[in-house]
């Protein structure tokens, strides 16, 4: 299956069944998991990275283990929308990855999610050794359950339409 834009892979994606999300950064992928509904986000590891095959097999095992419907992979934009290195080194392990697996991987923005997180944390009185070893985790949390909340709006969007065109 392509990895796509997440709102191309909606469609893809089953009606129900919880998705992955991750956080891929250079030394650690945090990890978190949707209920089956799609409705909440919530924190699940850090997989400490090693090679990709070690990456990919930890991350497929959690898939297997959550019966997960799909992944939502953090694309590291840049502010002005361009990618840089980090964005198309996403992208290359999420060329490599859909080779391993049959399930939707679907790409979302996740322009400032460590920074919005760090400063939540900070703001809580989080020390920055704590903030070290979940960082990554809570990342992946925003980033999905900003996908969670776009997937919620689009659903919305279509009953509103099918609804429109049954008045009709």
């Amino acid at each position: 299956m392509p990895v796509l834009p997440l709102t191309d892979a909606a469609p893809l994606l089953p009606a129900r069944g919880g998705l992955i999300g991750l956080d891929l950064g250079t030394k650690t992928i945090g990890v978190a998991a949707s209920d089956p509904d799609r409705r909440l986000a919530a924190g699940v590891t850090t997989v400490a990275r090693t090679n990709f095959t070690a990456d990919a097999r930890a991350l497929l095992a959690l898939a297997t283990e959550r019966r997960a419907a799909g992944f939502v992979l953090g694309l590291p934009i840049n502010m002005d929308g361009s990618e840089g290195p980090r964005a198309q080194s996403t992208r290359a392990f999420a060329r490599n990855f859909e080779k391993l697996t049959p399930l939707p991987i679907a790409l979302w923005d996740e322009r400032l999610s460590t920074a919005a997180v760090e400063r939540e944390m900070i703001s809580n009185d989080v020390s920055r050794g704590k903030r070290k070893a979940v960082i990554d985790q809570h990342a992946a949390i925003f980033i999905l359950q900003g996908a969670l909340d776009r997937l919620a709006h689009l659903r919305a969007q279509e009953v509103k339409q099918e609804n429109n065109n049954q008045a009709r």
